[in-house]
């Protein structure tokens, strides 16, 4: 039987590696201006016009309570699907598409650099680092879904 290959969208949030299932991944978007929304969360950063779609955006940082980092050209936007809806979230960069076979992830740690374990699907191992793999469902709890559709 063929080894499971998945692969992730990589990107970066401050010094550390993440990844996100490129199933889930609509388009990477450089930073454009973002509409501020009222009463939204904190983490809610507003709202952005992509191509005729209005599209809630996340600053992951804020989410995660991580320092915040300066917009550079290297910012993105990750437009992913979550749940029928399409978010936004702001990272520092993204790198690259990679493949890992299910056999390189493991099962995510309690404690990975102060960010909440129930937002994680695992840690990839792949020459020689470490790639925080993010559990998309988990990143938003379903009464903020419901809040982002909203907007």
């Amino acid at each position: 039987m063929a080894e499971k290959i998945r692969q992730f969208v990589e990107f970066k949030l401050g010094e550390e590696e993440y990844g996100v299932d490129i199933l889930q991944v609509k388009t990477i978007e450089r930073m454009m201006p973002v509409t501020r929304v009222p009463k939204a969360p904190s983490f809610v950063e507003g709202v952005i016009n992509l191509r005729g779609e209005i599209v809630p955006v996340i600053d992951l940082k804020k989410r995660f309570d991580l320092p915040p980092g300066q917009i550079t050209d290297n910012t993105r936007i990750i437009i992913v699907t979550l749940e029928d809806i399409t978010v936004g979230m702001i990272v520092d960069s993204a790198t690259e598409v990679i493949q890992l076979p299910q056999e390189a992830i493991e099962p995510a740690p309690t404690i990975t650099n102060g960010i909440d374990s129930n937002f994680l699907d695992g840690v990839g191992k792949l020459d020689g680092k470490l790639l925080i793999l993010l559990n998309l469902s988990k990143v938003l709890k379903p009464q903020e879904i419901t809040q982002l559709s909203e907007m």
